[in-house]
């Protein structure tokens, strides 16, 4: 076997134990076997559209739950045949009797609550609160099957979160860059504007001393002439 062969291997390895242990740790951190679901129907319309990924979290207690809260739970009636059917939709009446809590619920944009569906739901049905949404995910992990679209959707969130802070440093550093050549910058700006000062005083002594020269060596007409060319030299500064 060769050495990039055994390497390919090694690397196989490391993703596949990475993969699994990034999977193991959601499911501990979320307190549910599947932390991600992806929205297939419009029934929460406003609160979530259609491929929408809800991240839902099992260690909210059915006990805790209350009216207003959007809760992941199978469908009463496909449960009792053995059918796991999931179903995500707003808990909008408490059912409980003395000796067990029932909740009923209702999709946003549904007229009314489904019988079998939306009620009764007790513990057993149960599966979480929606604590995240992450908007239009889903599209990317439809074709894929679980885990492999859970592991893909945290990757997406991390990356987004990743390009979040990046972008606030990237954003920092630029403006340190600025503001450092800024500094920088003003003392040549000075430096330049006392050159040309420094430039425009010595061609006034140049000419300065042209016209002693001329006045000391040269007649009145010479002088006049020489006077001429100063104001000449003048115009052209």
């Amino acid at each position: 076997m060769g050495s990039s062969t055994k390497s390919l291997i090694k690397d196989v390895v490391i993703i596949v134990v990475a993969i699994a242990v990034i999977w193991l740790g959601l499911q501990a951190v979320f307190g549910t076997s599947n932390p991600f679901y992806v929205v297939s129907s419009g029934s929460m319309i406003p609160a979530l559209e259609v491929y929408d990924v809800i991240v839902v979290e099992g260690n909210t207690p059915f006990e805790d739950i209350e009216k207003g809260d959007i809760i992941v739970f199978y469908s009463p009636k496909l449960y009792e045949q053995g059918k796991e059917r999931v179903i995500v939709h707003r808990v909008s009446l408490d059912m409980s009797t003395d000796a067990q809590k029932i909740v009923r619920t209702k999709g946003d944009a549904n007229p009314s609550s489904i019988a079998g569906t939306d009620y009764p739901i007790t513990e057993k049905e149960y599966l979480g609160q929606v604590e995240y949404v992450v908007p239009q995910v889903g599209y990317i992990t439809q074709i894929l099957q679980p885990p492999i679209n859970y592991i893909i959707i945290a990757v997406i969130i991390g990356v987004m979160v990743v390009k979040h802070f990046a972008g606030k440093e990237k954003k920092k550093i630029e403006f340190q860059y600025t503001k450092d050549s800024s500094e920088v910058n003003e003392p040549d700006n000075n430096s330049e504007e006392n050159k040309d000062e420094s430039t425009d005083n010595t061609l006034h002594k140049e000419i300065a001393d042209d016209s002693d020269k001329s006045f000391e060596n040269n007649s009145d007409s010479e002088y006049t002439k020489s006077s001429e060319s100063i104001d000449d030299d003048k115009k052209e500064i």
